[in-house]
């Protein structure tokens, strides 16, 4: 079995005859690229269509117990290793999508195997604790290696959870929290607290669900949104209609976010009007939903809009948006679900703004192998069971992405992220030069790269021959194309992608 070969550590050099695209861009370098045979493949095998004949089988089976209809394909994860998927029908596909951007040193990495293999890490898997209540006694000695060792500035306070989206629902309840015995809202109550004033002799305030037990707070998200499909988490959620759909919604604010034209240096102006546009509409939504009396306690936003299209800004409008949120006493969220964990060439997508207070709660998943926020000190629950499930995330998770972070340091892939994302980027830039009329709006910061295609019918068609030929893409918005590799995606893999989209383009009908 693969697992068993990820002690053994044969290195070999892949070495291909360069080729050049029309117009001097060059595909796999001519320089030999080590591989890691025991962790990495050489290229893509493919033996079937995808889905294959044991994917179908398997689709069908699932489908008869739940609507399976979303499944693209069934995978042998017991195969598939480094950047490469194996699905049930025995293809090897370069994956380019990671499990939606959530695997973050490759499958099957040889350094979490041999975690899982260490006696003394077994109780932490076998025995999966109420954290809330019954945390095992090295759970805080566990959460300094992992979580607060890449805490982002200024958030000492960090609380697991299971998800995403219940990462971002329990991070709402922590921002109306602290907005409720926040002093500036305080004041104008004359003091008034429930909690204070006891909450047992007024809990007809609260099963009423009425003022002030429940007071009428908002969380002001933007448009291309996606925060999570819990129904706090849809009230700020705008990227696809049919994850609303049936589903009653908060009145919250919606403001709209950036639009930018590309390329950027040739739309300076007009970029800075529509980022200036969009940033008065929030100050003017704001200040309509105090006089509405639904008082916009936090504002949501993510650093690179993901699910939404692969939306960007540039720093200076989060710069600006964080004033905004400061000047108005707003809880400052930032959604780094997706951005988080390294796929921008920096630990946090938020640093590349510059910021000395970058945020107030800060949400996380995906690549950080669990669900959970960071919070300033303040905004700390003020009694218990107020941000509580049974699990609150799981300590196998923290320990396996303890040692995540170690092989990020050891191996520098946040370096590697950035010299691989602008060898994906200046390849795609190439190839929208040569097919126009396929790929426009090429964008991406290290390897979280994405480009439009002329409609959703045409994108859809080129990631399935793109999964057909050998690389699994993901979309992303109503017609983008998105890439979300592993942080060991290396050079010679965006290399090897480009010359088989290449090839697709060129025959492209």
């Amino acid at each position: 079995m693969a697992l068993m070969l990820l002690n053994r550590h044969t290195t070999w050099a892949l070495q291909q005859s360069s080729r050049i695209f029309a117009g001097g861009f060059r595909g796999i370098s001519q320089v030999a690229a080590k591989i890691d045979m025991e962790f990495d493949y050489d290229g893509p095998l493919m033996k079937t269509e995808v889905p294959g004949p044991r994917s179908r089988e398997l689709m069908k089976q699932l489908n008869g117990i739940q609507n399976a209809e979303a499944v693209h394909f069934f995978c042998n994860y017991e195969e598939s290793r480094g950047n490469y998927l194996v699905d049930a029908d025995g293809n090897r596909m370069l994956d380019l999508y990671s499990q939606i951007s959530s695997i973050p040193i490759g499958y099957s990495h040889p350094s979490l195997i041999k975690l899982l293999q260490q006696p003394q890490n077994l109780s932490t898997f076998v025995n999966r604790p109420a954290l809330g209540i019954l945390p095992p006694e090295n759970f805080a000695e566990k959460l300094k290696e992992s979580l607060l060792s890449v805490a982002p500035k200024g958030l000492s306070q960090v609380v697991t959870m299971s998800c995403g989206s219940c990462s971002n629902e329990n991070a709402f309840k922590t921002i109306f929290m602290w907005y409720r015995v926040s002093k500036s809202y305080m004041d104008a109550l004359g003091g008034w607290s429930l909690l204070k004033v006891g909450y047992r002799e007024n809990i007809h305030f609260l099963f009423a669900f009425q003022p002030p037990g429940c007071p009428e707070y908002s969380m002001l998200s933007f448009m291309g949104a996606f925060h999570g499909r819990t129904m706090g988490c849809l009230a700020t959620t705008h990227s696809k209609a049919i994850h609303k759909l049936d589903i009653p919604s908060f009145d919250w604010p919606i403001a709209p976010f950036p639009r930018l034209q590309y390329p950027l240096e040739d739309f300076v102006r007009e970029n800075e009007q529509e980022e200036a546009r969009c940033l008065e509409e929030v100050e003017d939504l704001i200040v309509k939903y105090r006089k509405k009396n639904k008082v916009v306690a936090g504002i949501i936003v993510e650093p690179i809009q993901s699910e939404g299209g692969d939306n960007h800004a540039s720093d200076d409008f989060f710069r600006k948006l964080r004033n905004i949120a400061r000047k108005h006493g707003c809880g400052f969220l930032l959604d780094e679900v997706q951005t988080g964990g390294g796929c921008t060439g920096k630990f946090w997508a938020h640093e590349h703004w510059g910021l000395e207070d970058p945020a107030d709660v800060l949400t996380f998943s995906k690549k950080m192998m669990t669900g959970g926020f960071f919070h300033k000190e303040e905004f700390r629950a003020n009694a218990p069971y107020r941000i509580f499930n049974t699990w609150l995330g799981e300590p196998s998770k923290n320990l396996l992405l303890a040692e995540v972070i170690s092989v990020i340091k050891r191996e520098d892939l946040l370096s590697n992220v950035t010299h691989a994302g602008k060898v994906l980027l200046m390849g795609l830039l190439e190839l929208q030069s040569r097919y126009p009329h396929l790929i426009s709006r090429a964008r991406g910061r290290g390897t979280f790269c994405s480009f439009d295609t002329p409609n959703d019918a045409t994108r859809n068609k080129l990631i399935e021959i793109a999964r057909n030929k050998g690389v699994v893409l993901g979309g992303s918005g109503d017609r983008s194309i998105r890439f979300r590799p592993t942080l060991v995606f290396r050079d010679h893999h965006a290399h090897l992608f480009l010359n088989i989209f290449s090839d697709i383009l060129a025959a492209f009908k």
